[in-house]
């Protein structure tokens, strides 16, 4: 599948890409062009919250439906060298995720991303929204849990005492972020129950972006 920031028509690569009507239109020779413009939903939150376990049983669950992807794949060479909230990588997810959606089917993307994040890219415009659904836990639990991880994952002190202060963050502002982020506290959730409330979620959305029957809105860039 083509970039969607590549035009079929003359081969021009959009930095900003422009959505109208529902049609990605090229900024340089106007060729316009239909395109599936579904929901990302993300889901969030601190590390060892929950979201690697529930991602393969929810992808399980949801097979043919969604397509469930790990956004530490893209964890790597310059786009980890990214900095200041690392556009690149995020812009790169996005791009990546669009594609996907070309194929008809919403992507669910796990991995810590906050609405701040992914908002003001320019690779926004491809979607018709953005859902935030964060796991949480107790810091008391979430330490634990972090403190029991093999070695070779590096959780000091220092790194888990970061963690510990994004989860408290996202329980504290989670409802005023826009969009906001729901919750979901996973510290005596069993995994079928963490799994159920995500796969409502899933199905939350995705069936109300059926009814819509509307290419949606995003920002203007």
């Amino acid at each position: 599948m083509l970039d969607l920031k590549i035009c079929p028509g003359c081969g021009d690569r959009a930095d900003i890409p422009v959505v109208t009507e529902g049609q990605l239109v090229c900024a340089r020779c106007g060729h316009r062009r239909p395109f599936h413009r579904l929901p990302l939903l993300a889901l969030t939150g601190p590390s060892a919250a929950g979201k690697s376990t529930v991602g393969p049983e929810l992808a399980r669950r949801l097979s043919g439906e969604v397509v469930v992807l790990e956004q530490d794949v893209l964890w790597t060479a310059g786009l980890r060298d990214d900095v200041d909230g690392h556009p690149l990588f995020r812009s790169t997810w996005l791009r990546m995720a669009a594609m996907i959606h070309q194929s008809g089917r919403p992507v669910v993307l796990c991995g810590t991303v906050v609405p701040p994040e992914f908002e003001p890219l320019p690779e926004r415009v491809f979607f018709s929204s953005i859902h935030y659904l964060a796991l949480v836990a107790d810091p008391g639990a979430l330490a634990a849990r972090l403190r029991a991880r093999p070695a070779w994952r590096e959780w000091d002190e220092p790194r888990i005492a970061e963690m510990l202060e994004f989860n408290d963050w996202l329980r504290a502002d989670a409802a005023t972020m826009s969009p906001p982020v729901s919750l979901f506290d996973t510290t005596d959730a069993t995994l079928e129950a963490a799994v159920d409330h995500v796969e409502a979620w899933v199905r939350r959305v995705t069936s109300a972006d059926r009814r819509s029957g509307s290419p949606g809105a995003a920002p203007a860039h």
